[in-house]
């Protein structure tokens, strides 16, 4: 079983909007309605931008059941070694052995395009058809949960059974025109991890020390066709599939099973998105309810600047923290942010 291919392109979040598709061809919609960040829910209905379309596509994933050495020989290329991170310790481990991104460290999100980290980071995450940075602790980003619209056909063609319908129509997050993936059965989610795997597997053979799988959410998207149950259950194979790979796996945004993504589902660390905006804006304490769960190992990114600036007074001293910008672009962009406390 073989994954589509994920091209690179950039994306911002907006409030999720759920509709149904009859026609296959109808799939990438022209004027979904959109409404300002700041209208979301607090239960983290929320993932950031991808990476911008790329002239260069990603190499040809190997099968499902390719091990990180396999995966390499098969490309042709020699796997390179992972790189040791700053500030990682002994103490980074948790319970698996798996070494977790070093906390209260400088961080930043370059999911959109790679670029050369600047002075003090020592935590990069990046979309898994690039290559990790020399010498950090990377995380590779993988959308587990939904076909992002360029994968639609591939989809469709390859694994259609594995797409939600209702009445015979795809059920699509109307925010970035994507099909929900189909989590509600126990075979359904078995493949669907075995498609998965082979993301992991390139993320491993890259040489990136952890994962993040998005859209972990995506069951508040579903017309009720999907469960937290099925979102636990489904993550639950993620996170052993991540650690068979020897990589930490992060629990992204969801705060709502945060009481249990650690010690339950498995996760080793979360990275949260506007959780301080959401605590100020909504008056829930999101951020807190991933520490509870998670401790110092807590990555937060804030995309406004005066919701960084608290995040900084309130955090800063225990958690991994960074202001991006919200296409989360590279230095030489007119909208590049960057921000550390």
């Amino acid at each position: 079983m073989t994954a589509p291919e994920q091209p690179d392109r950039q994306r911002r979040r907006l409030r999720p909007i759920v509709i149904t598709i009859a026609a296959v061809g109808a799939v990438l919609i022209a004027g979904v309605g959109t409404a300002a960040a700041g209208d979301r829910g607090w239960w983290g209905k929320k993932h950031r931008p991808r990476p911008a379309v790329s002239a260069t596509p990603s190499p040809s994933p190997v099968g499902a059941s390719s091990s990180p050495a396999q995966a390499a020989e098969t490309s042709g290329s020699v796997a390179p070694a992972p790189a040791t991170p700053t500030g990682s310790s002994a103490a980074d481990t948790g319970a698996t052995g798996i070494a977790r991104p070093p906390a209260n460290a400088g961080f930043d999100y370059q999911i959109s395009q790679a670029y050369t980290p600047p002075t003090g980071v020592e935590i990069v995450s990046r979309d898994h058809s690039e290559s990790p940075a020399t010498g950090k602790y990377n995380i590779c980003y993988v959308n587990g949960f939904q076909a992002q619209p360029e994968e639609a056909s591939d989809w469709q063609a390859n694994h259609d059974d594995l797409l939600l319908k209702q009445g015979g129509s795809y059920v699509v997050d109307g925010d970035w025109d994507e099909i929900l993936l189909d989590i509600s059965t126990s075979a359904k989610r078995a493949a669907l991890t075995e498609i998965m795997g082979v993301w992991i597997d390139q993320c491993a053979t890259k040489g990136f020390q952890a994962v993040e799988v998005d859209n972990l959410d995506s069951w508040t998207r579903s017309n009720d066709l999907l469960t937290q149950a099925d979102a636990v259950a489904y993550a639950g194979l993620l996170v052993t599939r991540v650690h068979g790979a020897g990589l930490a796996i992060g629990q992204k945004n969801t705060v709502e099973i945060a009481s249990i993504g650690r010690s339950q589902i498995g996760f080793d660390f979360a990275i949260a998105e506007s959780c301080v905006q959401y605590e100020i804006t909504d008056g829930v304490p999101e951020c807190q309810g991933y520490i509870d769960a998670y401790g110092a190992y807590v990555i937060l990114i804030e995309y406004d600047g005066s919701h960084f600036q608290q995040a900084c007074s309130r955090y800063g001293e225990t958690l991994s923290i960074v202001q991006r910008d919200r296409d989360v672009t590279a230095p030489g962009s007119s909208t590049y942010v960057f921000e550390s406390c």
